[in-house]
């Protein structure tokens, strides 16, 4: 029989991406999502597959799945900061309450759990490029607070499920990733200068765009996951393409690849946002054998035809959600 997993926030950009993923392993794929920011047109290519099968649910609350389980993948939560802004609350609960959940439910079925940490444990960083036994920097208080203290927490569960109840865990700290189905409007970097871009829009820097990132294509990424679920490494565990860039430069890039002629705006930075970010992946390299192998003008070229297939409906869509204040 086919190995189950379960896979939370399975809609959403890395959540679909995973599905497709292990169900090309051979896996049987239980997706489950409350589509708060995540979207059913990640998935729905999956819904006529025999191998997959969704539960639209809350993770915050009660999580039953029937039959064995033999993986979780806890990648539920938002991921941005115009979501976790607007959602502070619901960002809190799915990384203290959902992985309290999950880490139970993983108990309960003798799972293997893997759950998705951050960079943004780091904070704004002191230390440069971010090893994984830095403990960061970090304003609990901060309006970035609630995503960064979320992860934070969520990690420390998880250890404390593996060294008192003897739990099977993975901790994966992802650093910035991008590729198809990243919404055009989530407010990070990539997909705001690639829509302004396309809208024919000046391209918004915040700060003087000295702060810098390190981009990893999705592709990359799971594949980093896939090889930390199935290894015996339990410690956080960094993945990332360590390639740094500015954000001036990387704004050059994007107007370079669309051919726009539109300019670069400055804003003022926002409170806590990190002047730097760039994994060290000495640990990935080691103990995965793992390192990114899409270089970021393929991956963007990549990125870029996609974003350019969507409708202008979806192009210049507002974000019309409705949070419902809980």
């Amino acid at each position: 029989m086919a190995k189950r997993i379960l896979i939370t926030g399975a809609a959403g950009f890395l959540g679909s991406h995973l599905c497709d993923r292990f169900i090309k392993e051979g896996y049987f794929v239980v997706g489950m999502d409350n589509l708060i920011t995540g979207d059913l047109k990640n998935i729905e290519h999956l819904f006529k597959n025999k191998c997959f099968e969704f539960h639209h649910h809350d993770v915050s609350k009660f999580v039953f799945i029937p039959g064995e389980l033999d993986y979780i993948l806890h990648f539920a939560s938002p991921a941005s900061p115009i979501d976790y802004l607007k959602i502070p609350i619901q960002t809190l609960k799915v990384s203290s309450l959902g992985t309290h959940n999950l880490l139970g439910l993983a108990r309960v079925k003798k799972a293997r759990i893997l759950v998705a940490s951050t960079s943004e444990v780091y904070g704004d960083p002191t230390v440069h490029p971010q090893t994984e036994d830095y403990w960061g920097n970090v304003n609990p208080i901060g309006p970035r607070g609630v995503y960064d203290e979320a992860k934070r927490f969520m990690e420390a569960m998880t250890m404390a499920y593996h060294t008192y109840h003897g739990l099977e865990t993975r901790i994966i700290r992802i650093f910035n990733t991008y590729g198809p189905r990243m919404r055009l409007n989530d407010g990070r970097v990539l997909p705001a200068f690639i829509g302004q871009a396309l809208r024919g829009e000046d391209l918004t820097i915040f700060g003087d765009g000295s702060q810098t990132r390190s981009f990893c294509y999705v592709d990359d990424l799971v594949e980093g996951i896939f090889r930390l679920l199935l290894c015996d490494y339990v410690n956080p565990i960094n993945v990332g393409n360590p390639q740094e860039i500015t954000i001036k430069d990387f704004a050059e890039e994007i107007i370079k690849l669309t051919g726009t002629s539109q300019k670069i705006v400055y804003r003022e930075l926002p409170q806590d946002d990190p002047k730097q970010r760039q994994p060290d992946i000495t640990i990935a390299r080691k103990i995965l054998n793992w390192e990114p192998k899409v270089n970021r003008a393929e991956g963007l070229k990549r990125t870029y035809a996609y974003f350019k297939g969507l409708s202008n409906d979806e192009l210049y869509k507002k974000d019309h959600r409705d949070f419902t204040k809980k």
